[in-house]
């Protein structure tokens, strides 16, 4: 069952009086459960197209349709409370408060809801527990080895519990037994949890771990193979 369908998208950019097209009717459909990797060269509009996707940015022409809706008819309010519901973010960089304990990091999403903070504290120890962190809830970032940064930053981008993950390299700063550990983390959530994961990566060896993988070349989709 299709999820999301990305249909006749354009995105294009102004430098000045410059104009820049990133994106160029672009079709794309993704199944509910799926991992995807998305795969191209610098500059090919896979990041772009990933923001499109949670809802980061709008496309210039075409439509993005999630979940039965169009995100890309949306205001900004109406974006924001779509994607706090529905899209978990997990980037390159971990993005982690270094003055907040781990936990502390991960309840705030949860911080823009109605949840008591007792109930914020129990979904932030439970989004650990899954990502293999339960006995460091009370370290800061300083104290976590980069890898299990990234582990915070994924249990953050799922303690609101949403069906789509999107990830902009997310092993882009670790080493490769790091990086495969993450790798297999993202496929446990993709796997047991049923999480949607959408990856920009431009790792042949953390493509692999998606179970498909369409390429991005000058704004157009160039290829599709099974990972």
């Amino acid at each position: 069952m299709s999820l999301i369908q990305v249909e006749a998208v354009e995105k294009t950019y102004y430098r000045g009086k410059l104009k820049v097209p990133v994106l160029k009717d672009l079709d794309l459909s993704i199944n509910e459960g799926e991992f995807l990797a998305l795969m191209g060269p610098s500059g090919s509009g896979k990041t772009t197209l990933l923001n499109l996707i949670g809802g980061l940015d709008a496309p210039t022409a075409g439509s993005i349709t999630i979940g039965g809706k169009r995100i890309d008819r949306m205001s900004q309010g109406q974006l924001a409370n779509w994607r706090a519901k529905n899209v978990g973010f997990v980037f390159q960089s971990y993005n982690l408060l270094p003055v907040l304990t781990a936990q502390r990091n991960v309840e705030l999403p949860l911080l823009l809801t109605n949840l008591s903070g007792r109930e914020r504290k129990k979904r932030a120890r439970a989004a650990l527990e899954v990502v293999g962190l339960g006995d460091r809830g009370s370290h800061k970032p300083a104290e976590l080895s980069g890898g299990q940064e990234q582990r915070v930053a994924i249990a953050r981008a799922l303690v609101s519990d949403p069906g789509l993950l999107v990830c902009d390299e997310p092993t882009g700063d670790l080493d490769r037994n790091t990086a495969d550990e993450i790798l297999e983390l993202l496929q446990l959530l993709n796997a047991e949890y049923g999480k949607t994961v959408v990856m920009v990566t431009h790792d042949p060896k953390a493509a692999d771990h998606a179970r498909h993988c369409v390429f991005l070349d000058k704004g157009s989709l160039v290829e599709g193979a099974e990972a």
